[in-house]
């Protein structure tokens, strides 16, 4: 009898389009089959800090890499998010902004991937203003080219940014037609929204986070490089949706970077929601205090609100 009963249930699944996932979860996919604009060097290698045998952080990437989460039950036309994790450009907060934060996309049912992007660096590409951007347009193509494979909408592949990882975010929504190496996909590197976590926007003087600044720019960059890096400069009626939260009290990354671009997204009638708490401060992930705990509701009510999931 339990038997008949374990197979009528995988039966109706399989009719409706449902798929259990098991060997699926945490696999590690490669970026890329040949880096662009590479530079090898043999004295520059990864380095991860550990805790309890799990990565916290990493630095020095040579190799992206995207990892994809998936929820248990996987339905058809599902949403995905590609997660940048933050780090000031400097290194990638991979558990706090990446692997804790699919995990909660999973279980929302949502299939999550987290991009361990290359930083800038001149020991190891030709321009380290675009090799992040290199990365996050080749995920969201990689992503889109793979959907059918993964019961994914192509339509609905949002990307989501920590801090710096929020510039790098923001950029792939507003630079996602800038020619910066040529893909072997045929598809859109645009993501379908952001959601974007206290993030640098800016790269002007008396908004940006200095070490962001620094790291990808360079020492003293001129004014044209900082124009085209300000992603409230860049924002078209084409720019993707987006859900943006910020502390009033981030004295690290300052709430205006959140700001401008909501009000150039507003200026451009695309639709964007602003949450700004009270406090919170900088670095707080997926909450942990005051109000700023509760953007991971706002968020998973606006995906709702928006067809998302």
């Amino acid at each position: 009898m339990k038997n008949t009963k374990t197979l009528y249930l995988l039966t109706v699944l399989l009719f409706s389009g449902i798929v259990l996932h098991s060997s699926a979860q945490n696999q590690v996919i490669p970026l890329w089959n040949k880096i662009p604009d590479e530079i090898k060097s043999a004295d520059y290698k990864e380095k991860e800090v550990t805790t309890d045998g799990k990565v916290q952080s990493t630095s020095l990437v040579t190799i992206p890499t995207l990892t994809a989460f998936f929820p248990a039950v996987t339905k058809p036309n599902q949403t995905a998010v590609i997660i940048l994790p933050g780090g000031g450009y400097q290194h990638l907060a991979i558990d706090k902004e990446g692997t804790k934060v699919a995990q909660w996309f999973n279980r929302l049912g949502i299939p999550a991937f987290v991009l361990k992007y290359r930083l800038p660096s001149d020991l190891i590409m030709k321009n380290k203003n675009v090799g992040p951007l290199q990365d996050a347009q080749e995920a969201v193509r990689y992503v889109r080219q793979n959907a059918a494979k993964w019961n994914i909408d192509p339509n609905k592949i949002g990307i989501l940014g920590f801090s710096a990882g929020g510039h790098l975010a923001s950029t792939a929504s507003t630079h996602y037609d800038d020619k910066v190496y040529e893909s072997a996909y045929k598809v859109s590197a645009r993501p379908d929204f952001s959601l974007l976590i206290y993030p640098v926007i800016s790269m002007e003087n008396e908004t940006t986070h200095k070490g962001s600044q620094t790291n990808l720019l360079g020492n003293n960059p001129s004014q044209d490089l900082i124009n085209s890096f300000s992603n409230e400069k860049k924002v078209t009626a084409q720019t993707p949706p987006a859900f943006l939260i910020h502390a009033t009290d981030d004295t690290v990354v300052i709430p205006e970077n959140s700001i401008n671009y909501y009000l150039a997204l507003k200026k451009n009638g695309v639709t964007a929601e602003l949450h700004l708490y009270e406090k919170g401060g900088h670095g707080f992930g997926l909450g942990v205090k005051d109000t700023s705990r509760f953007w991971t509701r706002d968020c998973e009510e606006w995906l709702k609100a928006n067809g998302y999931n």
